[in-house]
């Protein structure tokens, strides 16, 4: 792969956030998302490719509220501990990582994801997270609308059930970039 070709691409990590991350998670747990995606930011880094940390947070009262059936968060039950929006450790957060915050499950609607990634040229994210079905595939879905070329590294997201992960990756991300594990991203990078 040539440089060229390298600084067209950003890794985008969504919601890898320490209240987050102490969720259960299926089939990956959290640990070894965080340990991947960990893999994933520094070979970027050593390749000079963009890292966009994004999370969620704010005051519950400013996050969207739709009328539903079920539970429109399944992150927002109960207390919030003070960290509970802090990035994990594992992501070696540098100072030239762009850093997005958003109030809902996708990290494209309201916030400046897309003219971040524009201003650096970037047409291809290689996008990972907690959980699959919430923030990994709505941001998938503006990705893919705004015309961006998707990489999915399957190990380096999770959901709260393997069924919900599987089904994603098989019925929707498969429909809208190529699937790959850890291993198989970082070689794609050298």
């Amino acid at each position: 792969m040539t440089q060229n070709e390298t600084e067209r691409k950003a890794l985008v990590i969504i919601d890898l956030q320490k209240g987050i991350a102490s969720m259960n998670t299926s089939p990956h747990p959290a640990s070894e998302v965080l340990e991947n995606a960990g893999r994933l930011a520094r070979k970027c880094r050593e390749k000079n490719i963009p890292v966009v940390a994004v999370r969620v947070t704010g005051p519950m009262d400013i996050m969207l509220h739709p009328k539903v059936d079920g539970n429109a968060s399944s992150f927002s039950r109960g207390e919030r501990s003070a960290d509970w929006d802090q990035y994990v450790d594992q992501l070696g957060i540098e100072n030239g990582d762009i850093l997005i915050t958003k109030h809902q499950w996708g990290a494209f609607y309201g916030t400046d994801l897309d003219l971040q990634l524009r201003r650096r040229k970037i047409d291809t994210i290689i996008l990972c997270g907690i959980a699959t079905t919430y923030g990994v595939e709505s941001t998938a879905r503006f990705a893919y609308e705004y015309g961006y070329n998707q990489i999915f590294v399957e190990d380096a997201m999770s959901d709260m059930s393997a069924e919900a992960h599987e089904a994603s990756l098989k019925f929707v991300l498969s429909r809208m970039g190529i699937i790959r594990k850890t291993d198989e991203a970082i070689k794609m990078l050298d």
